[in-house]
């Protein structure tokens, strides 16, 4: 079990996002906006999922400002426009993982999983 700080614009994505991890056994506080996540005390949680994609405040920013508080802290982008975002194949931001929009909701468990045992 892992306390997960979502952060995701589009309100039916996250209620979907937030349900699928809680139904894995996370404990997930999810937010409609990277300003709003990082008020959220970030080094409280052990993964961020961010979509790259937002008003005000992208993923990226959101991520790099919450690994000041909590260096450790594992990030996954989720993103519709993963080809533009990534630069030869890499993460806008070490260390962290990227998952592409559509996915099937199994897929970003698998996906949280694999992050949090490495």
């Amino acid at each position: 079990m892992a306390r997960i700080m979502l952060a995701e614009d589009d309100d039916a994505m996250r209620t979907f996002l937030a349900a699928a991890l809680g139904r894995a056994g996370h404990i997930v506080s999810s937010f409609a906006d990277g300003w709003a996540a990082l008020a959220a005390s970030p080094s409280d949680f052990d993964l961020l999922i961010a979509d790259i994609v937002m008003p005000g405040m992208d993923g990226v920013e959101l991520a790099r400002r919450a690994r000041q508080s909590r260096p450790g802290l594992r990030v996954m982008f989720i993103t519709g426009f993963a080809a533009v975002v990534l630069d030869g194949g890499r993460s806008p931001l070490p260390g962290a993982a990227v998952l592409s929009k559509p996915f099937h909701l199994k897929d970003l468990v698998n996906h949280v999983d694999r992050l949090l045992t490495n």
